[in-house]
């Protein structure tokens, strides 16, 4: 039995689905290969369409229902260091706009969150390793390495997961019905357009 049919089984009927698994390497474009475009694609994209299109009849059958897509800046201002995982974040984008044109006239709402630089596990230690020898706070790296590599950042720092989370929380809620299909940015001010 494959994990999603067991997964199904399980939960066959679920009222909100956060998609948030995704996988990211900084790549030049010309190392990325076909086998690199699979995976990110498998993991980024098509776990999340498998997820949402059994849930999402349901959803809408039941007149209620959540989807959110964690997507990310680099969706919409890609930065040219990873081409495979800006493509994927891109495709979600469209998936969500797309999904929830067939939510018109319910409660079920789907959207998309596209976080800026997030201070991930895997972040963390890349900024730890980054500066191992110098007697610097965590903070104190993180500043560092914002002011170095992510001017453009108005908030100069990460991204913590928790306010991740509570934007979740609020699209997810009652109170958020009106946000259909919507980008939604939390980029810290690191997408300079308007738009």
């Amino acid at each position: 039995m494959a994990w999603w049919e067991a997964l199904f089984k399980k939960h066959s009927q679920i009222d909100i689905l956060v998609n948030n698994m995704g996988i990211y390497e900084i790549m030049k474009y010309e190392d990325v290969d076909d086998d690199v475009w699979e995976k990110y694609i498998r993991t980024n994209v098509l776990a999340a369409n498998g997820l949402s299109k059994f849930y999402l009849p349901k959803m809408i059958k039941n007149n209620f229902g959540r989807i959110i897509f964690i997507a990310s800046e680099e969706g919409v201002m890609p930065s040219g260091q990873m081409p495979q995982y800006c493509m994927t974040k891109s495709m979600l984008l469209s998936l969500s706009k797309s999904l929830s044109k067939l939510t018109i006239g319910k409660e079920v709402t789907v959207n998309t969150i596209m976080p800026g630089p997030s201070l991930s596990e895997n972040v963390y230690q890349i900024i730890e390793g980054m500066y191992p020898n110098e007697d610097m706070t965590f903070s104190e790296k993180e500043k560092k390495f914002m002011t170095t590599n992510l001017p453009q950042s108005e908030i100069q720092r990460f991204i913590r997961p928790t306010e991740i989370g509570r934007l979740t929380t609020f699209i997810c809620s009652p109170y958020a019905s009106a946000f259909k299909g919507s980008p939604i940015r939390m980029d810290g001010g690191m997408v300079p357009t308007i738009f």
